[in-house]
């Protein structure tokens, strides 16, 4: 059985716009058959047809893709590779930011509850070096480094700016956490070439853990001051140490992002104090206790505070906040 044969018009025959149409870029293939209808339709109906094939979307039968939302960043993640989140938070000290890495950061076997850094060879030193300390204070600006059980506080030099600090330190813990190196190692302080800081091993001990040696007055102290002192300021970026009761007073000392903040005596005082003399009735106040360093510091303060009185006298502007300052002196 034969079956009748179409002729196909020749291309010279049809118009430009008719010539230009090509099944194939139609989403679905056409039969020959088809192809030969299409082909032969007038001049205006191929005109028509030929602006809808070209307006007409193709459609793509690869894999599907994942449509990102808008103001969303795609970050390509190999296979196996671990995510690292570094989050901020500030403190109410402007020097000193607290950074969450999402990570341990003192390991659990050393028992302490923090570890602070007041200087380069601290950091290189028994009994507690640590690289990324190291690598922190070598970065211009940078003049303390806390390490808390999961976040580490960073101090800065009040005339750095944390827009040239802060990238620096995303890059150094990233880079710490990445490579899976232990941030802080133990090493013992008797060891052959160990440097004498007996007094800062003794500072990092947890001086509010339980000594049955304590009589009733100070192990109640000590439970205060771990469960509803302590937490508030580990969120500020710091600690607190306990350094003795004697004659009714509280000897503490604050560590980390507390230690320079300006607030810290009211904290001491209107805070610490307020709580342990409302509980405890034989707490008459609390003092801050300062390492000699600080002691040098504040005197020298005061040396130049007292200058600046005698050169102002009475009529001064005020100039600097706080008691004994400048702006409380008589006119």
């Amino acid at each position: 059985m034969s079956y009748p044969r179409l002729v196909r018009p020749a291309a010279s025959l049809l118009p430009a716009n008719t010539r230009r149409i090509r099944p194939e870029r139609c989403c679905r293939q056409l039969s020959p058959a088809a192809t030969t209808v299409r082909n032969a339709h007038t001049s205006a109906g191929a005109r028509s047809l030929g602006r809808a094939a070209q307006s007409r979307p193709t459609l793509s039968y690869s894999s599907p893709q994942v449509i990102q939302p808008l103001g969303a960043v795609s970050v390509s993640i190999p296979r196996g590779a671990r995510s690292i989140f570094i989050q901020t938070e500030s403190t109410p000290n402007p020097d000193a930011l607290k950074f969450l890495p999402n990570h341990r950061v003192i390991p659990p076997e050393l028992g302490l509850p923090f570890i602070e850094y007041m200087n380069a060879r601290s950091t290189i030193s028994p009994p507690h070096p640590s690289p990324l300390a190291a690598q922190l204070m070598n970065t211009d600006g940078v003049t303390s480094v806390f390490y808390g059980a999961d976040f580490i506080t960073v101090t800065k030099a009040p005339d750095a700016n944390w827009v040239h600090i802060r990238p620096e330190i995303y890059s150094l813990i990233i880079e710490a956490i990445s490579s899976d190196q232990k941030i802080v190692t133990a090493k013992d302080p008797a060891a052959p070439g160990s440097a004498d800081v007996s007094g800062e091993a003794a500072a990092e001990r947890d001086s509010l853990a339980y000594d049955e040696n304590d009589d009733e007055v100070v192990g109640m102290i000590k439970e205060l001051l771990e469960t509803r002192i302590r937490p508030a300021i580990q969120e500020d970026g710091g600690d607190i140490e306990f350094r003795g009761f004697k004659d009714g007073f509280v000897n503490l000392k604050l560590r980390g992002a507390c230690r320079t903040c300006d607030s810290s005596t009211v904290t001491l005082k209107n805070g610490i104090e307020g709580m342990l003399m409302h509980y405890i009735e034989e707490v008459k106040g609390v003092n801050q206790v300062m390492d000699e360093e600080e002691e040098i510091a504040l005197k020298e303060f005061a040396r130049f505070e007292e200058k600046l009185r005698e050169q102002k006298g009475p009529d001064a502007a005020p100039t600097t906040p706080g008691k004994g300052s400048l702006d409380s002196v008589p006119g």
